[in-house]
């Protein structure tokens, strides 16, 4: 990698969420603040999934995964922020930065295919509910959540190799407050079509095949709620994929503006502030999502809440 053609780029110089120094300490708590709430509020989703025996299905099973990505995802970036905040030299070595590109893509990956497979697990419950079990059995789900994880390293790679291998000699500047595909495409001296090509390829097929399991399974599941003639079975029916829907629309939406571009439309502020929306905003809210929306995770909540604080009155009375 060569700067003009004498030196190796060693490392990259993020440029941070912000230029004003006002703003560095105002940034790092509130980044911290939601670093805070993605760990504690992934983990305890985790936690409640595993322990609690009525949700000890397919789609809690998916779940518990989502919020291991989303904790992932939100560690790959977040740490590394604060770090920038704090720190007078905002320098990131050239393997981490590699290696955060990686995992950070590994982890976006993985969650769209995880998200289609939790969409045909709604389509096969309410479509096709007498072969639930048979057809969602937990090897079948392992096998699914295997195959995403494994789909996420290889896309991964792909995308993190084609990018390093570029010659970087205009700047060693990143434009970013991690270490993201195009922004690091920016940067190179030399002709980035066919890497840009490469990633909207990849990309691109990651969030098209997804996409059309997920739009396949909702429409079967929108005529199938249609023709339900209970209302009261519609709503139950319909209920249980809303949380999914929102975090579908929140993750995809952003991402698809940031990835299915040309970089010649690349806008530091704008794209700054749709990386915060995916990479940090989006984990921290997936939990509160399926809480609130969900009948059954709230009443996992109330009933561990009144466990803990049971078990609390009797060490304080003994």
């Amino acid at each position: 990698m060569a700067e003009g053609n004498d030196t190796l780029v060693s490392e990259f110089i993020l440029h941070g969420f912000t230029n004003h120094q006002e703003l560095q300490m105002l940034c790092f708590i509130v980044f911290l603040a939601i670093y805070v709430a993605t760990v504690l509020g992934n983990l305890g989703m985790i936690m409640l999934i595993r322990t609690d025996s009525h949700l000890q299905t397919p789609m809690y099973f998916f779940l518990s995964h989502l919020s291991l990505l989303d904790l992932f995802f939100s560690s790959t970036v977040i740490p590394q922020t604060l770090l920038t905040f704090l720190a007078k030299r905002k320098a990131i070595s050239f393997t981490r930065c590699a290696a955060q590109l990686f995992f950070f893509a590994t982890c976006a990956t993985t969650e769209c295919y995880l998200l289609a497979a939790m969409a045909y697990d709604r389509y096969m419950a309410i479509c096709d509910p007498l072969l639930y079990r048979v057809t969602m059995s937990q090897r079948v789900c392992v096998v699914m959540v295997v195959s995403a994880y494994i789909a996420g390293a290889v896309s991964s790679t792909i995308h993190t190799v084609s990018i390093f291998r570029l010659p970087f000699c205009h700047s060693n500047k990143i434009n970013h407050f991690f270490c993201d595909g195009p922004p690091l495409l920016a940067l190179s001296c030399s002709d980035t079509y066919v890497n840009e090509m490469a990633l909207f390829a990849v990309v691109g097929f990651n969030v098209v095949s997804t996409t059309v399991v997920i739009l396949a399974s909702y429409v079967s599941i929108l005529a199938t709620i249609l023709r339900i003639r209970s209302t009261e079975s519609k709503y139950k029916a319909f209920s249980t994929c809303v949380s999914h829907l929102t975090t579908v629309s929140l993750f995809y939406g952003s991402s698809l503006f940031m990835y299915l571009r040309p970089t010649s439309r690349y806008s530091l502020d704008h794209d700054r502030i749709v990386s915060v929306f995916y990479s940090v905003t989006t984990p921290v809210l997936n939990p509160l999502i399926y809480s609130l929306r969900n009948k059954e995770v709230k009443n996992a909540w109330k009933k561990a809440t009144r466990q803990f604080l049971s078990s609390k009155v009797k060490d304080n009375c003994s």
